[in-house]
């Protein structure tokens, strides 16, 4: 955990100094313990509103997840907005989908207005079916633009085809509002701009316990401490059993991801779009061209994280190869791993845990737009600006199941895998 894996984003990052580890003890407003982009992005929103911030990160800024997703700003959360109308309300349920948009919009923000070099954002997010149902895609963009007031572009067979050469897929969905990008760079310039707005980052300081101290708190590292007011957990999928009641609420889910070699004018004869993609799938694949013609595709979750590099590309090119045989001898430059948190409800858990201790975790592969609201909802609340973290409520700590949660998890992904399959197998066959 010293230093960055392998990947694209760190093949392709803006220069980052390691940051000193925290020696000593010393006093903030806040402690947020975790330096991926919801500590960050946390830290950001409460330096706007002039409180003191120390974020504390076991290994380095964006380290995690945060640096080596698929790089998708997208609406939305893992959950499903029909599951969490059922929940919630439809009123609530559209006002969480609300904030979703605004990370989305705060991202997009921060990039332009502070000139955030090196994070390469582009404009699209296709969806697309795997099996033949125009019918329900058409209901279902139809239905997003007149009660979610949120326009999709409906793409039939043809026009699917015309963008995507390939056999395996039918309809599609054009997102306009999202985009996709470097997240790596994103993080590091959000630490830049945060240390000169007087907020201290500490790499290698992993948060070894929280005590009260006290009308406040007392962080402690392996060689120093933070005395502050409030608490904010922001630990991802690597967290552990330090985070106590939090950590037994989620499950950290492994997602992969491979980088192909340069592929020349094949790539562009195959897709043609800049937009990024996504089936509808419940295990869905997917990618991005970058650097004019490589392919970044991601796919697949496990419970237990595989790291050899050359499973996962033998892995991740068969699932390419069923999309696009004409890609036959494609060449894998780089496979990575990333462990994302889940919780059993699919919901992010934004809100306070008690006595001045907050949560911003569990994105569920969400992070990129949820990360940044969830962020700034929980500044809101510290600064006594709004409540809207409330609309979270509903998803609380859920037991992740113990020692049987990862088999019970990989169980029902293994059923969706099935289901997928099997409505595939029968839009072929038709």
């Amino acid at each position: 955990m010293s230093t960055y894996i392998n990947n694209y984003y760190t093949g392709t990052m803006r220069p980052a100094a390691p940051r000193p580890a925290l020696q000593g003890t010393v006093q903030a407003d806040v402690c947020i313990v975790g330096g991926g982009l919801a500590g960050l992005s946390t830290a950001w929103e409460l330096l706007a509103r002039g409180k003191s911030v120390v974020i504390v990160e076991a290994a380095r800024v964006a380290w995690g997840a945060s640096g080596r997703n698929g790089g998708f700003v997208l609406q939305g959360y893992s959950e499903a907005l029909p599951a969490i109308e059922r929940r919630c309300g439809t009123a609530k349920a559209a006002a969480l989908f609300r904030l979703s948009l605004e990370g989305v919009d705060t991202v997009r923000q921060m990039i332009a207005s502070h000139g955030l070099p090196g994070c390469a954002p582009t404009t699209g997010k296709l969806g697309v079916m795997r099996y033949d149902d125009g019918d329900k895609l058409k209901r279902l963009c139809e239905r997003m633009t007149t009660e979610f007031d949120f326009p999709l572009e409906y793409l039939d067979r043809q026009a699917v085809r015309e963008r995507l050469n390939t056999e395996r897929y039918f309809q599609g969905a054009r997102d306009t509002h999202g985009f996709h990008f470097h997240p790596l760079n994103y993080c590091l310039g959000l630490a830049e701009l945060i240390q000169r707005q007087g907020g201290r980052i500490h790499e290698h300081s992993p948060m070894t316990r929280v005590a009260r101290h006290g009308a406040g708190h007392r962080v402690v590292t392996g060689q120093g401490a933070v005395e502050c007011e409030h608490v904010v957990y922001c630990c991802g999928g690597y967290g552990g059993p330090e985070f106590g009641k939090l950590r037994r609420a989620f499950l950290p889910i492994a997602t992969y991801v491979v980088l192909t070699e340069p592929l020349g004018d094949r790539l562009g004869e195959a897709v043609r779009t800049s937009d990024a993609v996504g089936d509808y799938r419940r295990a869905a694949d997917y990618y991005r061209i970058v650097e004019g013609d490589r392919l970044l595709w991601g796919g697949h979750i496990t419970t237990h994280n595989l790291q050899d590099e050359q499973r996962l590309g033998a892995l991740l090119t068969a699932d390419i190869l069923d999309v696009y045989p004409q890609l036959q001898g494609l060449r894998i430059a780089k496979a990575w791993s990333g462990l994302m948190g889940y919780a059993r409800h699919k919901m992010p858990h934004i809100g306070p845990l008690g006595n001045g201790v907050w949560a911003c975790t569990s994105f569920g592969g969400h992070g990129m737009n949820t990360a940044p609201i969830g962020g700034r909802v929980v500044a809101e609340a510290i600064c006594g600006e709004t409540d809207r973290y409330r609309l979270f409520e509903a998803y609380g700590l859920q037991w992740n199941g113990g020692p049987l949660g990862p088999a019970a998890a990989q169980l029902v992904y293994t059923g969706l895998k099935l289901m997928d399959s099997f409505q595939e197998t029968r839009s072929r066959r038709a």
